[in-house]
């Protein structure tokens, strides 16, 4: 397993590290898909909404680059994860694909540092 986690946090780290960085500096040519999902990109490209994205997932891919604050990194990983199955699953089944193996890879690092993210499933927080 923990050969299994050093290789997911090794190939996630870079691709969000990337495409965050992408969101910045925008070195890799895209073009915007048609339809509704080019409506739901280009929205979030005219409200800005994208730098924010983007920035989670520059800090979020850094950290797993790193090594440091890895759940931390996973935390902040996490819901854009789930969007982006979200929009491929709905909008543009073309990348569901990546987009489940990015999943699954972030489910593995996840598994592997399940018992410092415990404490988020507590029913209820007691003050100490």
């Amino acid at each position: 397993m923990k050969i299994a986690a050093l290789i997911a946090r090794i190939l996630l780290g870079p691709v969000f590290f990337i495409f965050g960085l992408n969101g910045f500096l925008h070195f890799l040519p895209g073009q915007l898909p048609s339809g509704l999902a080019g409506d739901f990109l280009n929205a979030l490209l005219k409200s800005h909404y994208v730098f924010f994205l983007s920035a989670l997932e520059l800090v979020g891919g850094a950290l797993l680059l790193v090594n440091r604050y890895v759940v931390l990194g996973l935390v902040l990983l996490g819901p854009i994860i789930v969007n982006i199955l979200l929009f491929h699953a709905l909008l543009l089944p073309s990348g569901l694909s990546i987009a489940i193996v990015v999943a699954i890879l972030w489910a593995v690092l996840a598994f592997y540092q399940r018992r410092y993210l415990s404490g988020i499933f507590v029913e209820r927080a007691s003050p100490e």
